[in-house]
């Protein structure tokens, strides 16, 4: 059984797009050189981990740009990972912005991990991420303007989340760390 794409009602969205003298919008199955030449573009700089994941670094947080399962199923994944740890003490308020961020925000969904210090006491970090379905392929302008906004709304988090906790951008430790 197969869907007739006319079949689906349009309910007040944009317009399906016309094909222009080249054709449809090419369609691509994105890997990880096409995140390179499009970081590339964003002049950000990236590493490649030990694990094979491309990596771009900011001074309070790294983004992940991941691949994982099967070819049919495989998934996208920006994931940010931000450094300043918060106190176990105050993961209640932590979970309180974090959520009303959530509420606010498509992307990326950011949630809690309390992670074990190998000196100290542990700390609460934040983790942020948006995915997509990539398996059978993806518009490339899709593609590349999903990739950019979530690169720019995980900067515009940790710039919101110092804006209000009141700290000033740098401050790494929390009262009780």
């Amino acid at each position: 059984m197969s869907i007739d794409p006319s079949a689906i009602p349009n309910f007040g969205g944009r317009p399906e797009p016309e094909e222009g003298p080249a054709g449809p919008a090419p369609v691509v199955v994105p890997d990880q050189d096409l995140v390179k030449q499009l970081l590339d573009q964003m002049e950000l700089k990236y590493v490649v981990d030990d694990e094979g994941d491309l990596a771009a670094p900011w001074e309070e947080f790294r983004t992940y740009f991941m691949f994982r399962g099967d070819e049919e199923q495989q998934v996208f994944s920006v994931r940010t990972f931000y450094d300043r740890p918060h106190g176990v003490d105050d993961k209640l308020r932590i979970l309180e912005l974090i959520d009303d961020w959530n509420r606010r925000t498509l992307w990326p969904k950011v949630y809690s991990h309390v992670h074990e210090e190998e000196e100290g006491p542990p700390t609460v970090r934040l983790i942020g991420e948006a995915q997509m379905l990539i398996g059978t392929g993806v518009g490339l302008d899709h593609f590349v303007s999903s990739t950019v906004s979530w690169v720019r709304a995980s900067i515009e988090f940790d710039k919101w989340l110092v804006e209000q906790l009141g700290l000033e951008p740098g401050d790494e430790k929390p009262e009780d760390a």
